[in-house]
């Protein structure tokens, strides 16, 4: 996907040095999608996983260097937040990817104005309050399934959870 979009790009060239911060919930997905979307517009990656994954980032990375990947591209930097807080702060970073809590996004983001040139870009994903309406053309079996697993589903522990739930009036009997 992200070779493809990169094909597309005429206008803009490579940043420079990224820090892509992943979380510990998506720890192969989310890391290596931050890291591919970097590469594919030419610039050089920090990667720094949940302190949590250090061991599925290792091997990501590892593969991705047998693949091809120069070294000087790509490098893994594991560690608690105290890393974390070095790279984004340090004004040789040209854009940060992070993915977590928007309480680490905010200080990511004050930590970045502090110390790097001004328009530098922060790509923060951190959840949201995603809904759902079920509305009188629904099964209420289906969508009671589909209610249980989008708020459930690995523990309620990912952005994409189901955080609230509207019923049209005249079916919000048949759910009680």
């Amino acid at each position: 996907y992200y070779a493809g979009q990169a094909e597309g790009m005429t206008e803009a060239g490579p940043r420079g040095p990224w820090v892509c911060i992943s979380p510990w919930n998506f720890p192969l997905a989310i890391f290596t999608g931050q890291i591919a979307a970097a590469l594919a517009t030419g610039n050089a990656v920090l990667a720094k996983p949940a302190e949590q994954t250090p061991l599925i980032a290792a091997r990501a990375v590892a593969l991705l260097h047998e693949a091809g990947v120069p070294r000087t591209a790509l490098q893994l930097l594991p560690g608690d937040g105290h890393i974390g807080a070095a790279l984004t702060s340090d004004p040789r970073i040209a854009g940060v990817a992070f993915t977590g809590s928007t309480e680490t996004a905010q200080i990511i983001r004050r930590a970045m104005a502090d110390n790097m040139a001004p328009g530098t870009p922060l790509i923060a994903e951190t959840g949201g309050l995603n809904a759902m309406i079920v509305d009188s053309t629904a099964l209420p079996e289906q969508a009671v399934r589909d209610i249980l697993a989008s708020s459930f589903q690995s523990a309620g522990q990912r952005c994409s959870a189901l955080r609230i739930l509207y019923l049209q009036e005249d079916v919000a009997e048949r759910f009680e």
